[in-house]
C-alpha cells in the first residue's frame, strides 16, 4: 500500500506538472523545452552514479529522487511560488517588487525544502541504503537534476514562444540566451544547492543513534546553507548589469570545485575505510589475503569484473559487481560498529551480508585475485648479503629481491564445517588457471 500510495502521489503530480507546463508554453514551445532540458540530465545523473561506485545504492532510490523532483517537488514549487507572488503584489505598495521579493526570499525556501523532502524519505525509510555524505550527495544531486529538467521545460518553453510572438522563427535571441545560462553555463546550480542539504542528511547518518541534537541540527543547516546559496544566485541579476557574471565567476564555480574536491576526498576515504576494515574477515576465512586490496581500489574492481565478463559472461560479471557491494556494505558496518555507531542489528545485518558474500564467492573470489595481482605495486627489496640456499623453505629470489615463498589461496568453506580447503573456482583450478596465489606479484 505504501509503494502504491507512492506512485499514485508521483504519477498524478506529473500529470498536474505536465498539464500546467504544456498550458504556459503551447505544445510546440513544450516540445522544443523538452528536447533541449534533457541535453544535461545523463551528464548529470552519469557523474553522480560515478560518485557512487564504492556502494552502489539501489536504482529504485534514484529513480525515485529523480521523479520527485521532476514531478511532487516542481509542483509544489511552482503552486507555491505563484501564490506568494501574488500575495505579494496585492498585499504591498510596491507591486513591482513582487517578482524580486518571490524570486530572492520565496523560491529558495520552497524549491530548497520540496527537494530536501526526497532526501528525508529516503533517510527515515531507507536508512539502510543511505550511510554517509556520499548517499546524501548523491540522492540530493539526482532529486535536483530533476527539478532542474523540469524548470528547464518551463523556462525554455517559455522563451520559445517570446521569440515565436516577437516575429523570429525556431529558435532565436530569446531561446538560446536561456539555454546558454540555464543548460551550458549553470546545469549544476540546483544539484549544487542542494548537495549541501544531502551533505547535512549524511553527517547526520554518520552520527550515532543517540546523538539526537546532531541528527536533527545537520540537516537544518545544511538546509539553511542550501536556500542562502540559492537566494544569493537568484538575486545576482539585482547586483548590477554584471552582478550575475560577478556571482556566477567569484562564487559559484569556486563553490563547485570545493564541493567537488570534498566529494572526491570522501569518496577516496570510503576506499581507504574499506581496504582498512576487510582484513578482520580475511583473518576469519571468509576472504581471501588479496581482497581488501581488490575491493579497496575502483581499477582493480573494473579488473574483476571484466575478467568475469571475459571468461564465464556478462552473468557473472553482476555477480562479481554485487559481491564488491555487499563486501563494501561489509566494510562499513563494521566501521560503523567500531566507532559506537552501529544499530542494534548489527550482528543480524553482518550475517545477512556475509550470506550474500558466501553465495558468489566461487565466482568473485577468483576474480578479484586476479584484480589484485594485476594492479598491486612491485615492491622491490634489497637482495641479503647472504646466499641464497634451499629452494623450498626458504626465501625466493627474484628480479624484485628476497620475496616471502609463495602459498595458495585460501578458500573458506562455511565456518560451521570447521575446515577451510581450496576448491577450484569456476575459471579451472587454482594452480592451472593462474598459478599459486602471490599477493606481491605484478604479471599474470
Amino acid at each position: 500500500m505504501r509503494y502504491g500510495a507512492l506512485i499514485t502521489l508521483l504519477a498524478l503530480s506529473g500529470l498536474v506538472i505536465l498539464a500546467l507546463v504544456r498550458r504556459q508554453t503551447g505544445t510546440e514551445g513544450f516540445l522544443v523545452g523538452l528536447g533541449l532540458a534533457v541535453l544535461p540530465v545523463p551528464l548529470l545523473m552519469a557523474a553522480f552514479r560515478w560518485l557512487d561506485r564504492v556502494e552502489p545504492g539501489p536504482w529504485r532510490n534514484l529513480l525515485f529522487a529523480f521523479a520527485w523532483g521532476a514531478c511532487a517537488a516542481a509542483l509544489i514549487a511552482i503552486v507555491a511560488n505563484s501564490f506568494a507572488t501574488r500575495w505579494i503584489a496585492t498585499s504591498t505598495a510596491d507591486p513591482s517588487s513582487a517578482d524580486t521579493l518571490g524570486a530572492t526570499v520565496i523560491a529558495p525556501i520552497v524549491e530548497e525544502s520540496a527537494k530536501a523532502a526526497a532526501v528525508l524519505l529516503i533517510f527515515l525509510f531507507r536508512r539502510r541504503d543511505f550511510t554517509g555524505i556520499v548517499d546524501g550527495v548523491v540522492i540530493a544531486g539526482v532529486t535536483a537534476t530533476g527539478f532542474a529538467f523540469t524548470e528547464n521545460i518551463l523556462y525554455l518553453g517559455t522563451a520559445f514562444g517570446t521569440d515565436q510572438m516577437s516575429g523570429g522563427q525556431g529558435i532565436a535571441s530569446v531561446t538560446a540566451a536561456t539555454f546558454f545560462v540555464r543548460v551550458i553555463m549553470s546545469p549544476f546550480a540546483h544539484p549544487l544547492f542542494t548537495v549541501l542539504t544531502g551533505i547535512g542528511f549524511g553527517l547526520a547518518a554518520l552520527s550515532g543513534d543517540r546523538q539526537h541534537l546532531r541528527r536533527i541540527l545537520f540537516p537544518l543547516a545544511g538546509l539553511l546553507l542550501a536556500m542562502g546559496m540559492h537566494a544569493f544566485w537568484n538575486g545576482s541579476s539585482t547586483f548590477g548589469e554584471y552582478g550575475f557574471f560577478a556571482v556566477y565567476g567569484a562564487f559559484m564555480v569556486p563553490a563547485f570545485g570545493l564541493l567537488t574536491w570534498l566529494v572526491v576526498s570522501t569518496r577516496q576515504r570510503e576506499l581507504r575505510t574499506v581496504r582498512a576494515e576487510l582484513p578482520a574477515y580475511t583473518a576469519a576465512g571468509w576472504l581471501t589475503p588479496a581482497e581488501p586490496y581488490a575491493l579497496g581500489s575502483m581499477r582493480a574492481r573494473r579488473l574483476a569484473r571484466e575478467y568475469a565478463r571475459r571468461h564465464l559472461g556478462r552473468q557473472a560479471a553482476r555477480t562479481v559487481a554485487q559481491y564488491e557491494a555487499y563486501a563494501t556494505s561489509l566494510a562499513f558496518l563494521r566501521h560503523r560498529g567500531n566507532r559506537g555507531r552501529a544499530g542494534a542489528d548489527f550482528v543480524l545485518r553482518e550475517q545477512q551480508l556475509l550470506h550474500e558474500l558466501w553465495r558468489r564467492r566461487e565466482t568473485a573470489q577468483p576474480a578479484l585475485d586476479h584484480a589484485a595481482r594485476m594492479t598491486a605495486p612491485p615492491m622491490r627489496m634489497a637482495a641479503p648479503p647472504w646466499p641464497a640456499h634451499g629452494p623450498v623453505h626458504g626465501p625466493v629470489h627474484g628480479v624484485y629481491g628476497a620475496q616471502p615463498h609463495p602459498v595458495h589461496p585460501v578458500h573458506p568453506v562455511h565456518p560451521a564445517q570447521g575446515r577451510y580447503a581450496p576448491p577450484p573456482g569456476p575459471y579451472g583450478s587454482q594452480q592451472g588457471s593462474y598459478g599459486p596465489y602471490n599477493p606481491y606479484r605484478t604479471q599474470p
